[in-house]
């Protein structure tokens, strides 16, 4: 269907793309105060970086990865998250020498071949950061803090953070082995998914979105409740440290994350408001992703953010995002002679930074203001021969209806003045 964009895809309208700048500028700007770097990325990787970084049974690499061969027959994959790229980008470009941290955020595009839902689509965009080479419970608790003061900045409330701890390899291959053994009896009643995941993955389980193997999972044995004592002391850290800087939470022990990669904390922030329940956001600490892609030993942890899942939530919310200004000013003209010199006005304007529309439908001077009224334009000025010839113009104050005799060659020098006191 040429016609038609893919399922799954949307189009972002010049009417809605203010809304889109105003939170990406906002993310940019907090993370900047926290001295992180933006990154830019390859829209797709080898294949490989996200079978053994994202993890070969998550549901992202079995079933929702676009895949495909170039004419290399090198098997390619659409990026389906940012940080197994951010970690191939740190390991390739050398980053383990810089001062650590490493602090990196990104704006992108990700893509999933996963059922359409409100807010989600199978191309969609994320913002998120990434901290390398700090191991500390701090670290955690400064990535969540970014969180809370981004969404404070956009003024979103009712959202509740949600922390659990997942452990270390070690927490999770005994709890794993005890996961298995609750799991016997009832694991021949589970869906597919489990049932190939109890022997390669058991804490996959806890993921499953099927009800009625929730039902079965209600009582099972809490990873927290059995992680090692270092494990123990780095999520009471964590905790202690958002205590300390009166961020509350809630500590939720069925969040395990879909991804393979993660480690001891593990976070969500969850919306309260009805009609968007659900994850605005999540992250978590994963130590061993960068070692395990080929890269020295570092400590690592991030979030990312669904931009439409938090439109979504900014507008059930009723956050009224500013749009942008209309132009400065709007120019019209009667006749070739004053176009040719609203040619060169607008040039003049547009020069000196002030943002001016030209009229060039050859629209009449009734339906020239309409336009100008339109676009909201601060000022507009309409040229005919009389003005050609005088080098003077009605200038009009589209806020107040104002009109006022002006030079054209004051016009410039005008329009940045009443701009600044606008």
């Amino acid at each position: 269907m040429l016609t038609q964009a893919p399922k799954g895809t949307h189009d972002i309208l010049p009417d809605e793309i203010d809304k889109w700048y105003y939170v990406e500028k906002k993310f940019a700007e907090i993370c900047s105060r926290f001295g992180y770097r933006e990154i830019r990325l390859p829209v797709f990787e080898h294949t490989e970086l996200f079978q053994r970084g994202v993890g070969e049974t998550t549901d992202i690499v079995q079933k929702e990865m676009y895949t495909f061969e170039d004419k290399g027959g090198r098997s390619l994959t659409l990026r389906p998250e940012g940080t197994a790229g951010v970690v191939r980008s740190y390991i390739e470009n050398g980053m383990s020498s810089w001062p650590q941290p490493t602090k990196l955020f990104y704006n992108i595009t990700a893509y999933r071949y996963e059922k359409m839902q409100k807010g989600r689509y199978r191309e969609f965009h994320q913002l998120g950061v990434e901290l390398f080479g700090a191991k500390d419970p701090s670290a955690d608790v400064e990535v969540i803090s970014l969180m809370v003061l981004f969404f404070n900045s956009l003024g979103i409330k009712n959202l509740t953070l949600n922390l659990n701890s997942i452990g270390c390899a070690e927490c999770r291959k005994a709890y794993n082995q005890m996961l298995k053994e609750f799991l016997a009896d009832k694991i021949d009643n589970m869906c597919e998914n489990c049932r190939g995941r109890i022997n390669r993955n058991p804490m996959r389980i806890l993921d499953c979105k099927e009800e009625g193997c929730r039902t079965y999972l209600k009582d099972a044995p809490s990873l927290l409740d059995n992680i090692c004592d270092d494990c123990r002391e780095h999520f009471e850290k964590v905790t202690q440290g958002l205590q300390d800087i009166g961020i509350p939470y809630e500590i939720d022990k069925a969040i395990v994350r879909g991804l393979d990669y993660y480690n001891r904390t593990v976070f969500e922030f969850v919306s309260r408001n009805i009609g968007t329940q659900g994850t605005v956001c999540g992250g978590g600490r994963y130590d061993t992703l960068i070692e395990l892609c080929g890269g020295p030993p570092t400590p690592g942890i991030g979030f990312a953010i669904g931009v439409e899942r938090l439109l979504l939530e900014m507008e059930s919310q009723g956050i009224q995002i500013p749009s942008r200004p209309g132009p400065d000013i709007y120019l019209g003209s009667i006749g070739e002679q004053a176009d040719r010199l609203c040619e060169r006005l607008a040039w003049d304007l547009r020069s000196k930074g002030i943002t001016c529309i030209k009229d060039i439908m050859g629209r009449s001077v009734k339906a020239q203001m309409k336009y100008a009224d339109k676009l909201g334009a601060r000022y507009a000025l309409i040229i005919g021969d009389n003005e050609v010839e005088s080098n003077k113009a009605s200038l009009k104050d589209m806020k107040t209806g104002e009109s006022r005799d002006i030079s054209l060659d004051t016009l410039i020098d005008r329009l940045i003045k009443k701009r600044e006191n606008d």
